[in-house]
């Protein structure tokens, strides 16, 4: 054969095909559905399992990511507590706690000990508190800015915010937003300096479902729950320091 003719054979002879590019892809995706089933079992439906968060099976999922976070910083619920809605948290988790404040847009709150808009609290005097609980509310502002200038403007010097927000949740009502890890460390660290601002997203694809289909967490296995996958985080943790 000359050159020539080697040339031209070259040329028309197509590319070698692997075995994975003779398979339609149609068939390649079926086949990886065959070799990693996704088993939903009764979550393939329409409706969640709970309309009540998890509550009537358990303790919902979102309650393990909470609760776990104020226990890791119970030294920071000290002094005096501000909470708001009731006083749960700062009881289960305060430590050396010398009084317990209640925060409450609404009046009729038998609970309230301070009754204000946090995006509005100009007549709450500054610097009174070692720490603020502040867990499940920021979706339900809508001014969340404000809210986190008063919130840093009531805490004293040295004191603490300990924060939740939902990443992914169902809705409720008033809601507004739902925050990621990057947006938290931005507008904390905005108010608080970003030296002074620790975050963190909890949970994972899993624990996303099973919060949306209104499991409990007691559905799930340790495991499952601690298997943190930045991609896919449920929830948000802040903690924020005055300085």
């Amino acid at each position: 054969m000359s050159r020539s003719q080697a040339n031209r054979t070259a040329v028309n002879t197509p590319p070698t095909r692997s075995a994975k590019d003779l398979i339609p892809r149609s068939a390649r995706h079926r086949l990886r559905r065959l070799l990693r089933p996704a088993i939903l079992g009764t979550a393939r439906r329409t409706t969640p399992l709970s309309r009540h968060w998890g509550f009537d099976r358990g303790t919902p999922v979102d309650r393990y990511y909470i609760e776990q976070f104020l226990e890791r910083h119970a030294a920071d619920i000290r002094g005096r507590v501000l909470e708001v809605k009731d006083s749960t948290y700062t009881d289960q988790f305060g430590t050396a706690v010398t009084q317990r404040d209640v925060l409450d847009i609404d009046p009729l709150n038998p609970l309230a000990t301070i009754v204000a808009d946090l995006t509005a609290a100009e007549e709450v005097a500054s610097n009174q508190f070692d720490c603020f609980i502040l867990t499940q509310t920021l979706q339900m502002i809508y001014d969340t800015h404000a809210a986190l200038r008063h919130a840093h403007r009531l805490l004293r010097p040295g004191g603490t915010l300990l924060v939740t927000v939902p990443a992914i949740s169902r809705l409720t009502k008033p809601d507004f937003w739902r925050f990621t890890p990057a947006a938290c460390v931005n507008l904390f660290g905005d108010v608080f300096g970003p030296g002074n601002v620790t975050v963190a997203g909890r949970g994972n694809v899993l624990t996303s479902v099973a919060f949306l289909e209104g499991m409990a967490h007691q559905e799930l296995t340790r495991r499952e729950l601690e298997s943190d996958d930045e991609m896919f985080p449920m929830i948000v943790t802040v903690r924020a320091v005055k300085s």
